[in-house]
């Protein structure tokens, strides 16, 4: 490996460090409550350190959301090669879950910490790309299930059918991370619940049941 490929490899290391240390941070203190300069004596860097690779918080966190976010819509990929709408938003319900036990700060980071919402030309090149942008992905779905008719009419508006079916899981997923394992809580397992959830939304929503 020559000088330049190695200078680029830790470069792109020291970048991932930073982001792991931020997202925690963000996510377990609160955007407003983290600095810069704790961001680097959390890794052992110097602040012209941090500085060298985003030039602000605003632009970290962004940077953090770009990343998360597209982990997200990746994990929805596989789903989108079924056939059937109703089936596919389920299974999308259930990856949305499966992505959110499995990424617990990522998840508290991009759905339960308040950070600075996107500048209206950020949000127009960074959204609406169902490749790229989960809700972009779910609302796609909703409208193929609208569509084909496999709704009742009064769920026509793609907007509010997929926030209905987000809300849902996302208490799935809220509850989950943030139980605690609450001894007077007779939990059930996690799969059961993510399960019952999505059919109980999708079956809702259905003008009648099957694919």
């Amino acid at each position: 490996m020559g000088t330049r490929e190695r200078r680029e490899r830790e470069r792109e290391e020291t970048r991932t460090m930073i982001l792991d240390a931020a997202r925690e941070m963000f996510a377990s203190e609160g955007y407003e409550a983290v600095t810069m300069r704790r961001i680097a004596e959390r890794i052992e860097y110097s602040p012209t350190a941090i500085y060298f690779h985003f030039k602000d918080k605003e632009a970290l966190i962004r940077e953090l959301c770009d990343v998360d976010f597209g982990s997200l819509a990746h994990q929805f990929q596989a789903v989108s090669k079924l056939s059937y709408p109703v089936e596919k938003l389920k299974r999308t319900g259930l990856a949305y879950v499966q992505f959110g036990v499995d990424y617990p700060n990522h998840y508290r980071l991009m759905f339960m910490t308040p950070h600075p919402p996107l500048k209206p030309e950020e949000s127009a090149l960074k959204h609406g790309n169902p490749e790229e942008d989960a809700y972009a992905f779910l609302k796609h779905i909703v409208a193929e299930a609208i569509a084909h008719g496999r709704f009742r009419s009064e769920y026509s508006d793609v907007e509010l059918t997929s926030q209905l079916v987000w809300s849902g899981m996302h208490g799935i997923v809220a509850l989950e991370i943030a139980k605690c394992n609450d001894p007077w809580v007779a939990w059930r397992p996690l799969q059961k619940r993510a399960e019952a959830m999505v059919n109980l939304l999708v079956d809702g929503l259905s003008q009648k049941k099957g694919k």
